[in-house]
């Protein structure tokens, strides 16, 4: 099913009135419409989402806290929090255009979808001057949501479907998920990952808070992405933390954890998809020396052991991580981790002390880490639709 649609959208927010009653767009041939192939659909930012029309802007009382029943929506995870833009799509990959700018002062834009993903961030724009960044999004259910910061200088959004776009599977545990709109500002970095790579692969963030090498399993989540795998498709695999604790999704390092591990790699070959390894991001702590603390034990090793046996990509994300914490020292890491005050936010009001979860702004950082990886992986062609890797200055 060919799919484009282009909007042009008003968020309510000062400089709305410059919005166009139309936006170029490429041409689609065949479909309804509803703006496949027609002029631009105009959206109000007093239009709610009206699943008859497949589009619209909503916004939610309070923000979600199950992980599982996948309903954050990408405006809550600004501060303050933003209306999201709703879009109802097919099942499948979306290279998204956001045009912006034009103003007479200059705009910095990020861009989030689905729960929470950075598409893009600090784009800027410079005073009576247009531009526009492209994104790619994977969507699993049937609604590519959009939320921006800067909202104001947002013009229009394109949404075209890319069946030929190939999907960068994350597998994984809660360092690297989709964390809860309600535990802002928690967050897993394949959640950042996104904006590291260009509009030339679309992330599927299936990692769950929780999960073992072995659980991820035995709970047919992985059956459930074998399945939706297509040749040139990527699956990038980063267990240890929950393999490591005693009890039903426990394994052993060189035994039943690289069991679980290579039948992750076996079944993504199958399919004729590029299976990768990433070693375990290090929690946060440290000797009385100042150097950080393995608790990882013989996981990191056995995972390097299994990808030299199955020659397939190791990226060292223990290794990476394990320098970067050891550079901000004891005391700098603590904004990287959930570190906060009582009553700093919301969602977290006794303030949270965790020496293994991140914030918006540390899993951006690991995400920063990972894209390096993958750049010097050599993995063709997913190593070339790493972006530029300066290290960020602030939170997303």
């Amino acid at each position: 099913m060919n799919v484009s649609l282009s909007f042009a959208l008003d968020f309510g927010e000062a400089g709305g009135e410059r919005l166009p009653q139309r936006l170029p767009q490429r041409p689609t041939g065949d479909g309804p419409d509803r703006g496949f192939g027609g002029d631009a659909i105009r959206v109000g930012h007093d239009e709610a989402y009206d699943s008859l029309r497949g589009c619209g802007f909503a916004d939610v009382e309070e923000p979600s806290r199950n992980e599982d029943l996948r309903c954050s929506w990408p405006g809550e995870y600004f501060a303050p929090r933003r209306k999201s833009f709703i879009a109802d799509v097919p099942y499948g990959n979306y290279e998204v255009a956001v045009t912006f700018g034009g103003a007479d002062e200059p705009v910095a834009l990020s861009a989030k979808a689905g729960p929470g993903m950075l598409m893009l961030r600090d784009c800027a724009a410079l005073p009576g001057r247009a531009g526009t960044e492209s994104f790619a999004v994977h969507v699993a259910d049937g609604r590519l949501m959009l939320a921006f910061s800067g909202a104001a200088g947002v013009v229009g959004v394109r949404i075209e479907r890319a069946p030929r776009l190939p999907t960068l599977f994350l597998v994984g545990d809660s360092t690297a998920a989709n964390q809860t709109s309600g535990q802002y500002p928690f967050a897993g970095w394949g959640q950042m990952l996104p904006h590291m790579l260009t509009s030339g692969v679309a992330v599927a963030n299936c990692a769950r808070s929780g999960r073992s090498s072995k659980s991820f399993i035995e709970e047919s989540r992985w059956n459930e992405i074998v399945r939706k795998l297509r040749p040139a498709d990527y699956v990038l695999v980063q267990f240890a933390h929950n393999d490591e604790k005693t009890g039903p999704g426990g394994t052993e390092p060189f035994t039943t954890y690289k069991q679980y591990l290579r039948r992750y790699i076996e079944d993504a070959r199958r399919r004729s998809a590029i299976p990768m390894l990433a070693t375990p991001v290090h929690r946060r702590f440290f000797d009385e020396a100042g150097r950080l603390t393995n608790t990882h034990g013989d996981y990191i090793a056995a995972m390097k052991q299994l990808a030299e046996e199955e020659g397939v990509p190791c990226l060292d994300l223990a290794d990476r991580s394990k320098r970067y914490f050891e550079e901000l020292g004891e005391e700098g890491t603590k904004p990287i981790f959930m570190w906060t005050e009582p009553g700093e936010y919301d969602g977290l009001p006794e303030g949270t002390k965790d020496n293994t979860h991140f914030s918006q702004r540390g899993a951006a950082e690991i995400a920063r880490l990972a894209a390096s990886c993958i750049r010097e992986s050599g993995i063709e062609p997913l190593c070339r639709h790493v972006r530029p890797l300066d290290r960020p200055s602030s939170a997303p």
